[in-house]
Formats: structure tokens, sequence, C-alpha cells
């Protein structure tokens, strides 16, 4: 499976300011909760995915770029997965599920099928492109797809890497565990990666508890498949990710439930490198992307050519009649690399989400979420406010925006910055799955444009009422 949006995000981090994200200690660790989001890949016969990574929250555990989760998904009526060849750069795909199977093709000549238990690993390098079918007898599908970043050594590599591993269970207190990448326990894979990192599966009895030694080295996240988890004492909901940063050496993880509980432990030491992440793409540049975009759409020799994909659609194209997968429009400002925050837990009040952008004119600007003033600010490069999106709370205050005026300083004028505000607000409510009231013009020709597609990203919004705008006349 690969990030099939029509319109990916890009999402930078920094550290410092509101709001910070959801944590918690009880236990001889801090856990920082990362909670997903649904995404839909593709179009009405497409599947949803919970996405827990790239969030404004975190980027990065370790070299982890990109964690989806979904399943146990009905796809007996909708045919499953039929993902058209597509592209990848800067990465390794990893590719591991709990149920069904999958028929993996790609440029470098390979071929296999992803079953339950048994990873499946793709090194991109410099390019590589692959398709993606679920078999015809697979009647349920439930995994996880990830992604991991390769550093600038290794990232130009011209082999197209295929590896696959199928992992001995190793007894634990009270359950098992699979190791697929790297080492845990008595657990070990030979699948090669080029950072020191973790991928495992847990499977843990009805009300057990383990204490699980890790690696200090390593920042760690637990993904919550099944079960009534708690790491640290901390309880964690389903399809949500438990952070804990460097310097933990052993990790208490518990089911409370009466059913068995199941868990993905990704880590890794963490990675350093500003990466640009944009669609299939991981580079270090926006000018990089566009290249990568600009060959792909060209069907240019870095990526190759996927030989005997059948899709859906019988051979050689998907149930939407595409042999390949077109790459979407670039955005019309520029992306700017991806800032991790420290490798250790973000305490409430200590992580804001932040974006910086390259306006019309080619300067940097940069857009804030201001809780305290109700409003998304945009600063020119030497700190300057340039301009707001003001929003109240509608009659549903904990879910609601009416977004109800926006403004940019006239000595600011023509270089775009409105259009970054409204985009990067509805881009922001939609992370923190607050519904959109559109009352400013700007907000309601944004959408009346592009709100189809906003709501396939699982955005939400809906027409302003009388009661919305007798709260703006008296609170505006």
């Amino acid at each position: 499976m690969s990030n099939v949006e029509p319109r990916p995000e890009q999402v930078v981090c920094k550290a410092g300011g509101l709001p910070g994200p959801a944590c918690d200690q009880q236990g001889r660790s801090p856990v920082e909760i990362i909670t997903s989001r649904d995404v839909p890949l593709g179009g009405p016969r497409a599947m949803t995915v919970r996405r827990t990574l790239p969030q404004r929250q975190r980027s990065l555990i370790g070299p982890w770029c990109f964690v989806d989760h979904y399943g146990p998904a009905d796809v007996s009526v909708t045919g499953g997965m039929d993902v058209a060849p597509h592209p990848h750069t800067g990465l390794q795909t990893v590719s591991w599920l709990f149920e069904g199977a999958i028929q993996h093709i790609d440029s470098g000549g390979n071929a296999g099928l992803v079953l339950p238990g048994e990873v499946n690993l793709m090194t991109a390098g410099a390019g590589i492109c692959h398709s993606e079918v679920s078999t015809d007898d697979t009647t349920t599908l439930h995994g996880v797809q990830l992604w991991l970043a390769l550093p600038d050594s290794t990232r130009h590599q011209p082999e197209r890497e295929f590896e696959h591993f199928e992992p001995e269970p190793v007894d634990i207190d009270c359950g098992e565990m699979l190791v697929f990448l790297g080492r845990l326990g008595e657990g070990s894979s030979p699948v090669h990666t080029h950072t020191p990192l973790l991928g495992a599966e847990i499977r843990l009895d009805p009300g057990a508890a383990i204490d699980l030694p890790v690696d200090p080295r390593f920042e760690h996240g637990l993904l919550v498949d099944s079960g009534d988890i708690a790491l640290e004492n901390v309880d964690l909901p389903v399809a949500s990710i438990g952070y804990t940063g460097i310097g933990v050496d052993e990790l208490r993880i518990a089911n409370h439930g009466d059913e068995p509980g199941r868990l993905i432990l990704i880590g890794g030491e963490p990675f350093t490198e500003e990466i640009v992440m944009w669609w299939n793409f991981v580079g270090r540049t926006h000018e990089e992307i566009a290249r990568y975009r600009e060959e792909w759409q060209a069907e240019g020799d870095r990526f190759g050519a996927v030989e005997g994909y059948v899709g859906k659609g019988g051979p050689g194209q998907n149930a939407d009649g595409m042999g390949r997968l077109p790459a979407p429009r670039m955005p019309d400002v520029t992306i700017k690399a991806r800032r991790n925050p420290p490798p250790q837990v973000q305490k409430k009040g200590a992580l804001t989400m932040s974006k910086t952008f390259e306006d019309k004119t080619g300067a940097e600007v940069t857009v804030t979420f201001n809780e305290d003033g109700q409003s998304y600010d945009i600063a020119v490069a030497d700190g300057t406010v340039a301009g707001h999106a003001y929003f109240l709370t509608g009659p549903d205050a904990e879910t609601e925006r009416i977004f109800h005026h926006t403004v940019v300083d006239e000595q600011f004028g023509g270089r775009g910055l409105s259009k970054i505000l409204v985009a990067e607000a509805l881009e922001d409510s939609r992370e923190r799955g607050v519904t959109v009231v559109p009352v400013c013009p700007l907000f309601v020709k944004k959408l009346q444009e592009t709100g189809d597609d906003y709501a396939a990203q699982g955005g939400k919004y809906r027409n302003a009422t009388g009661a919305d705008i007798d709260i703006v006349k008296r609170q505006a």
C-alpha cells in the first residue's frame, strides 16, 4: 500500500509553544499518545486506513516516517486493494499483514506475495515503482504499511532491492513476538536496513503484563491493533501509538482486556536528517520532489516499469482503467523540510503546529496556530505578523470552528498570504478532526472549489446557518 491521496499533505513540526500533544506519566517513563486520522485511499472502491505517522505532533520515530494501519476490512464486495504502478524515492517500504494476501510486483524485477506473519521490504533508493493487488481469494485485509526514510548516504543508490523474511515466534511471558526487523530480546531479523532500528509484532495474552527490555539509544512507538492496552500504566486507544523517547531501557506493556492483544513495536536511533516528504517521494528539497514528480509523469528511466501487473480491471489496469497512478499536482507553495521534535516525550504546551512556506516572491513565511487569539497567524521572515484567519467556536464548541474573517496587512499584499492562511487553517482543522463552518468569503470560495477533495481526505465542513451568523455578530 502507498499514499494515493489526491492532495497529499506537507507538514513541518517545530519545538516551542501550544498546543501540545496528549501525554501522561503513570509509570517509570512518560508516554506521548499519537492518535490516528482516517484517510480514504483512492476512489469510491477504496479502503480507509488509520494514519498515525506523519503527524504535526511528530513526523518520525527513529527512521520510521509513515505508519498506516488498516482493517480488518471486508473486501469481498469492494474488491480490496488495487494499487496500480506508482513510484517511490528515498525510502524503504515495510509490508506486514495480519490477515489476507497481496501480490507485489516492482520495477526491479521482483514479484512476491505479502502474507500474514511474513515481512516484505522494498528499497526504493534513487527510484522504483511497484503495484499492489490483493489476491482474488482475499475477503479480509488487515495489517500495517510502514515506511523507513533512507539516510543521505544511501538514498541515491541505484539498486532496487526486495527482501522477504518469515520470523519464528519468540516466546515471552504470557505471549509471543515476531521480530521482523532489527533485534529484540531473543528475536532478530536478517533483513538489511540502513540505520539501527526495530520492528516487531507482539501478541499478549488477556490479563497479561510484561517488562520488555529495549535499547535505550532508541525512541519507540507502540501501535495498538487490538486489546485493552497500557504502556507504562498509560492507557492507549486502539489505533494509536504510545511514544517513549530515548533513555528508556525497559517498557512495561499490559493487556487489561479479556481478549488477546496485538501490537506493533517500532523504534530506532533518532533520525537527525531533515526530510521533505510528499506523495510517495522522500527527498531533501522542494526542487528534488518536483523533479521526481516530473520524471514520473514523463515515464522517465528513474523509476523503471512494472511488468506483469494485473489489476481488478484486467491485465495492465486497475478497476478505474489506469495502468499507472498519475502524480497529484504539486502545492502552490514551496515545501520545506520536516523538523522533528526532540527524541523525548513532549509534554502539554511544549510543541506547536507550524508550517513554513515560500510566498509568491520567494520569501519565507510561517503559519502558526494561536489558540488564545482564536486565529491562524502568518509571519514573514523577520517575525513580523502579516495577517490572521480568525475563527470562533461553533454551537458545538468542542468540534466546530466558524471562520469569519481573514485579513492581511496592506504592506504585504500581492504575496499570496491569504491563500496560504486559508489552506493551512483548513488542513490543520482536518488534522484535529474539527468541522469547518465557512463564513469568510475566502473560506466559502475555497470549499466550493475543493470541498469534495477536502472531504475525501477526511476533512469535515458544513454550510453556515443563521445560528452561526448570530454567533459572529455577537462575538466578532
